[in-house]
């Protein structure tokens, strides 16, 4: 659902007013087990746009046949779309994707415009793309150390991951977004925005070039503190 609604500048509560198939002919492109209809809707909601849409609009949905092969009845249904506008043609928007027209469900539509919150805040957490540097600083104690990484993202703010050890402890990690680092502001919490940004676009593995000027042990416990993110942030599902 992050990744729908990142990619959607248009998202739409609507209900169906009328559908009518395309014939398999017609429909270029259309995937085996789908139908394609020239769909219109009346807008209920407009969750996310620049601007306003008109009251009606039409787009093309390609739409997963029933478990018989049979087109389902979309009239009256209640959806939600992830569109694009049309520029020549504001009663018109084109879905972003195979799946964007779903089902409303009280559920998807909170995490959709729970998501969609998170997205546009001002400070919402951009698309990491790739590790930069890790170092790890070993304590004055036997056991002690702090190791960090940091992030460079798409747009060029700082994320950065603190991870610390003491002795008979379980190591305990914070990511922090921005210059300043806070050890205190913890793990993110699962399916917020920011855990999303990390589960989903760290490596699977501390890059070598990230740690290739550090010490041989203080690099291996880098990459140790990383994987254990890594375990603990879980798959990017």
């Amino acid at each position: 659902m992050a990744r729908q609604v990142i990619a959607a500048p248009l998202i739409i509560d609507a209900r169906i007013r009328s559908a009518s198939r395309v014939k398999d002919a017609q429909a270029t492109g259309l995937a085996p087990g789908r139908a394609r209809f020239y769909v219109e809707a009346d807008v209920l909601t407009l969750i996310r746009g620049k601007s306003a849409v008109p009251a009606r609009i039409s787009y093309l949905a390609d739409v997963p046949l029933d478990s018989r092969g049979r087109v389902p009845k979309l009239k009256k249904q209640r959806v939600l779309l992830f569109a694009r506008p049309i520029s020549a043609a504001p009663d018109q928007v084109q879905l972003t994707g195979a799946d964007g027209q779903r089902l409303w469900l009280a559920e998807l539509d909170s995490q959709i415009r729970g998501i969609t919150r998170e997205v546009l805040a001002t400070d919402a957490p951009a698309a990491i793309s790739s590790v930069g540097n890790a170092f790890h600083v070993q304590g004055s104690l036997p056991g002690e150390g702090e190791t960090q990484i940091f992030l460079l993202t798409s747009t060029g703010s700082q994320i950065s991951l603190q991870i610390l050890r003491r002795p008979g402890q379980r190591p305990s990690w914070s990511v922090s977004t921005g210059d300043f680092i806070d050890e205190s502001a913890g793990a993110p919490p699962k399916n917020t925005l920011l855990w999303y940004r990390l589960a989903c676009g760290l490596p699977a593995q501390l890059p070598a070039s990230a740690i290739e000027s550090e010490d041989p042990a203080d690099a291996r416990i880098a990459a140790e503190d990383y994987a254990l993110v890594r375990r603990e942030l879980g798959p990017c599902a």
